[in-house]
């Protein structure tokens, strides 16, 4: 959500004509997020937010609009696309494609509660289950392949000791079981894409790395980013409370709860890659947020640690369900 390309009210209200929204009030860009610019958009109509997509390729964007259009239906808090006066989703606005979409109410957390864990939990395999009837679908464009294909531009910036880790990281994801439960995931499920009001999630937004892969990639995303404490450790009372809930709306195979450790592993690799490409071959912008690398090294040498045997390392997912979550009503709209 970082500001790549600066935008004026003038050329925005220009453009607000396409669209049955009023006139523009306010115009205000959002500085979080390091994928696309952001801005918040008040008009006489109503509060939206105004998406101009700097990388995704435009083949993809249909998938995108689509895949919200459907899961706004089906009651998943997410933004809604606005049609424009065409019956259009997308338009062209500052040579970007560009998408408005409905603002939720809301904050994020960042020290989430378990009972906050367990609403995403609830949340997350409600996505998935709704997700299953989507008209539309695509690959995780950040999946396995997207993996090697950085890790080969970065090996020549990284020291040694960073090199050797992610190889031995890389051909280990190479083992990744091919039978797990597979559908359109989020797969960026962080703390700051997701609205709260209370302890109910409220909005679930940037759908804008989803793609088919294993469902339990997307848990583990989530857990990693939800239910990890200072040096990438597992808590396991939040994990305990985020796995609970979901096994409530979607139960884990046993082929999921065998594979628990290697995709908690496969998650926080990705998001290594994504944040040392940004540290070590970033993109020009205005305002780019850069999260550090260090993060997700610490929690993949964590759950590298935790066992003593290459791949099943990271405690299993049967004691994290031991004991149950919070119960938590599922508050779709």
């Amino acid at each position: 959500m970082s500001v790549f390309t600066e935008l004026s009210a003038s050329a925005a209200a220009a453009w607000l004509e396409n669209y049955s929204l009023g006139t523009l009030q306010r115009l205000e860009g959002i500085a979080e997020g390091v994928q696309n610019s952001n801005f918040f958009l008040r008009t006489s109509g109503g509060e939206y937010v105004l998406t101009l997509f700097e990388q995704v390729p435009h083949a993809q964007l249909p998938f995108y609009t689509q895949l919200l259009a459907h899961l706004s239906a089906c009651g998943i808090p997410c933004p809604a696309p606005v049609a424009n006066r065409r019956n259009a989703y997308l338009g062209e606005l500052a040579g970007r494609p560009a998408l408005i979409v409905s603002r939720l109410d809301g904050l994020s957390v960042t020290r989430p509660t378990p009972a906050q864990c367990a609403a995403i939990g609830a949340a997350l395999a409600e996505l998935h289950l709704a997700a299953q009837s989507s008209p539309v679908s695509q690959p995780h464009p950040r999946g396995t392949a997207w993996c090697v294909e950085v890790a080969a531009q970065l090996v020549p910036h990284l020291a040694p000791d960073a090199a050797a880790l992610l190889a031995d990281e890389l051909w280990q994801q190479a083992s990744r079981p091919g039978s797990l439960p597979r559908g359109i995931v989020h797969a960026d499920l962080f703390r700051d894409n997701v609205l709260f009001v209370g302890d109910r999630v409220s909005g679930l937004l940037d759908f804008y790395f989803a793609g088919v892969d294993d469902l339990l990639f997307d848990l583990a995303v989530v857990a990693n980013d939800w239910c990890t404490a200072a040096g990438g450790e597992v808590d396991g009372e939040r994990c305990r409370s985020l796995l609970a809930a979901y096994q409530r709306r979607r139960p884990l195979t046993a082929g999921e709860r065998a594979a628990w450790p290697m995709l908690l592993r496969a998650a926080a690799l990705r998001f290594w890659l994504s944040r040392l490409q940004d540290q070590l071959l970033p993109r020009p912008g205005e305002v780019v947020t850069q999260r550090d690398p260090r993060v997700y090294q610490e929690i993949l040498l964590a759950h590298r640690a935790s066992g003593d045997r290459p791949g099943l390392g990271t405690p299993p997912v049967e004691p994290l369900l031991a004991e149950a979550a919070p119960q938590v009503a599922w508050h779709g709209r």
